[in-house]
């Protein structure tokens, strides 16, 4: 069925509304959690304690070698206690009639599914999410991810992903937040907020995920599953905190990374899983190795074999196995040799026990497996909406000459590119079970809708994303020759940017760039419309593009968001959340890096040979962190601080002024950063501390107020301790992270 259609049937239900009114429990009742696990554990055999540990794939999309095709055999055996990729309401409820027919104890299945930025209404990918630089957008996509989820059955996801990433070359970087700490912080907790909500007898909830523990987007290389190595100062500085956040927030269950971090591979990494998470952070979730994450140990060259890597595993703190049957085969074997304890496997299963009670699966094994309220919740109006919402803003403006864009309905305008017809890729990698053709929107449905029988519009391909195929290339020069201003989609398959997708290369792929250059030979007007996982190398786009929009990939309601902010109905107001390299030679990048002894100034500055610097390109970003421009146009003064000194706990309030100096009404993301001038070890140039959007009509000024206090300032010093040091402070306020309206203060004793 076509979206258009169903969005005739109009309600007046809000988003807020929807997702206040859920179902609740109204089965049976039963003890108190400590009381009811404890007493069923006791009544446990070792066995089946192990077997609570396991999680096998039922038949559907799996991220590895497929294992466990026995695991209806397994779980009528009673050895499995998860199952990952079942879902559907009447599938899932038929699995669990298997499970609790069979179970001694009728302990229910719990079911997992990698829910990433939506299940059915799939919304824009996580790192377009994070350029709108708006946790309550990333809050309700999630809340609309779990609503429709829940319904067909599935109990948790594997998301948040909260990884730091620097480095373009990983695919992955498309499934996080970015660069920045601060911000992943932010867009962390705004996720687990989304996806649990505050009570889980409200059956529209699942179990989130912070995933990967830890510093996986550290990769050496950008190259997916590869090595960590780093200092324990930048793990706990940079990579940690999203998911220190992620547990404040009540987050239920934790996923161990692929990587190794210093020679020791996450899944059995007793520092990162027992130390940390469930000892400083007093963790009291599950964790769950990723996808044959402990049977990979051997061939990290940890482990010997299945059984050495899972006693490895369970005694570093990893819960539950997930698919590689390492756990299964083994556990019990080492219990009875000694080398895993009862009080290490009761440990872990309490936890598992922990999180079915938590989502009432004692009350009612079925609560989630609801055929009607599947029906009823999937593709909801209201959900659709909130997805064309959440995509318009997370649409970066990078470029727009000549004020090309917005574009006028009036103008004849040539479509052209592999992408301007697609309703497969636009809704990205890591899209669950989002209906790629036929129900996504594409631009070219997009903009008719909004054009309607009027336009003056032509669309074609002219070229495939990749390959050197030429056939449809005249006939899109032939047309784009005849417009008034060309638009060139393009950009990236769904594949070429997630799991397994490290490049090397990230120009536009295939053919792209040189349909660009022959466009460009026209003399007309382009703009360059981008749909990608991840940032690109643009240099030549940049010189010789009008405009360029970074789309990301939109989701299901993509091209409607598209089209609306081309024609001006959307006016961009995303940030991004991640560098663009100039070249693929400077990544990793990131803007807050540290200065070196010789820090470069910049290409306006002579004498540079014999500093930190790249002879054949600047150290900078070509769209730094925090960049994006609007229709409109933004001007920043009266840079103002409470003091110019203040103490340990003093608040430092900080102002400015921000006006709309163009001509439109917009929304700017105000941006709050800092530098430690000198410390005990060095401190990087400026850091994100705060930020904030506002709405400004057009020739409107408002100020904008942020609070700083000691703790806004704790780092790792050179004794390792997580404090603020006395000293000296600049403040930079602006729009992106190269703000250069600044002031200065004292931290003092």
């Amino acid at each position: 069925m076509k979206l258009k259609s169903i969005l005739q049937n109009r309600f007046c239900i809000s988003v807020s509304v929807l997702l206040i009114g859920f179902i609740g429990f109204g089965q049976k009742k039963i003890k108190p959690k400590a009381e009811f696990v404890s007493e069923l554990m006791a009544k446990m055999t070792v066995d089946e304690k192990i077997y609570q540990l396991v999680q096998f794939s039922s038949d559907g999309t799996i991220t590895g070698p497929k294992q466990g095709e026995n695991y209806i055999t397994r779980i009528e055996q009673g050895k499995v206690g998860s199952v990952l990729n079942a879902y559907g309401a009447e599938n899932t409820r038929k699995i669990q009639e298997i499970n609790m027919k069979n179970s001694r104890l009728k302990i229910p299945l719990l079911f997992g599914f990698d829910v990433i930025h939506g299940y059915k209404t799939i919304f824009p990918i996580n790192l377009a999410m994070a350029s709108s630089f708006d946790p309550s957008a990333v809050e309700l996509a999630a809340k609309v991810a779990a609503a429709e989820a829940s319904s067909a059955g599935v109990h948790w996801t594997f998301a948040p992903m909260v990884d730091i990433a620097r480095d373009a070359r990983w695919g992955r970087i498309s499934e996080g937040s970015g660069e920045d700490t601060y911000l992943g912080i932010q867009m962390a907790k705004a996720n687990v907020r989304g996806f649990q909500g505050s009570d889980f007898s409200k059956a529209n909830t699942v179990l989130a995920c912070a995933k990967h523990f830890a510093a996986y987007g550290a990769a050496e290389s950008g190259r997916d599953y590869n090595t960590v190595d780093m200092s324990e100062r930048v793990l706990r500085e940079t990579y940690l905190p999203p998911f220190k956040a992620a547990t404040e927030a009540g987050v239920k269950t934790f996923m161990a990374s692929f990587n190794e971090i210093s020679g020791v591979p996450s899944t059995a990494n007793k520092h990162l899983l027992r130390n940390i998470l469930k000892g400083e952070w007093n963790f009291d979730g599950m964790v769950v190795s990723d996808y044959t994450g402990v049977n990979e140990m051997i061939a990290h060259g940890f482990a010997k074999n299945d059984q050495d890597a899972a006693q490895l595993a369970i005694n570093a703190g990893l819960d539950m196995d997930m698919v590689g049957a390492t756990f299964m085969t083994t556990l019990k074997k080492s219990y009875d040799e000694g080398k895993v304890s009862i009080e290490t496997i009761n440990d872990a299963c309490k936890r598992v026990l922990d999180v079915k009670y938590d989502l009432g699966l004692f009350e009612d094994p079925y609560r989630y497996s609801d055929a009607k309220r599947e029906k009823e919740t999937i593709y909801k109006p209201e959900f659709l909406e909130a997805s064309l919402e959440v995509a318009k803003k997370s649409i970066v403006l990078l470029k727009n000459d000549r004020n090309v864009l917005p574009l006028k309905k009036e103008q004849k305008i040539a479509f052209v590119g592999p992408l301007c017809e697609d309703d497969y890729h636009i809704i990205g990698s890591w899209a669950a079970l989002g209906d790629r053709q036929g129900y996504a929107v594409s631009v070219k449905e997009g903009v008719q809708k909004l054009l309607g029988n009027s336009a003056k519009v032509t669309f074609d391909k002219g070229v495939e994303i990749e390959g050197n195929k030429r056939d449809g290339l005249q006939q899109a020069l032939d047309n784009a020759k005849n417009a008034d201003v060309i638009v060139a989609v393009m950009g990236e398959l769904e594949n070429m940017s997630g799991e397994a997708a490290s490049r090397t290369n990230l120009d536009l792929p295939g053919i792209q760039k040189e349909f660009l250059m022959e466009l460009k030979k026209l003399g007309k007007p382009i703009v360059l419309v981008l749909m990608n996982g991840r940032p690109l190398t643009l240099s030549w786009e940049d010189q010789n593009i009008d405009a360029i929009l970074e789309t990301w990939w939109t989701g299901t309601r993509g091209g409607d968001a598209i089209a609306q902010t081309l024609f001006g109905q959307n006016n961009p107001s995303a940030k991004l959340p991640v560098s663009f390299p100039r070249n693929v030679g400077q990544l990793p990048l990131y803007y807050n890096a540290k200065n070196t002894g010789r820090p470069y100034l910049g290409p306006k500055d002579p004498e540079q040979r014999f500093k930190s610097r790249y002879l054949d390109v600047d150290n900078s970003a070509l769209y730094p962190f925090g960049y994006g421009l609007s229709y409109t146009t933004f001007a920043y003064s009266d840079l103002k601080l409470s003091s110019n000194k203040i103490g340990f706990g003093q608040k430092l309030a900080i102002s400015v002024t921000v006006s709309n100096t163009g001509n439109y009404d917009g929304v700017e993301t105000v941006q709050l950063y800092v530098k430690d001038e000198v410390g005990s070890v060095t401190r990087p140039v400026r850091e994100l501390k705060g930020f904030q959007k506002v709405a400004l009509k057009k020739g409107e000024k408002k100020t904008v107020s942020f609070e700083l206090t000691s703790d806004d300032l704790r780092f790792y010093g050179l004794d390792m301790k997580f404090s603020a040091e006395a000293g000296d402070f600049s403040v930079f306020v602006g729009g992106s992270s190269t703000a250069d309206l600044n002031a200065k203060f004292e931290l003092a004793e």
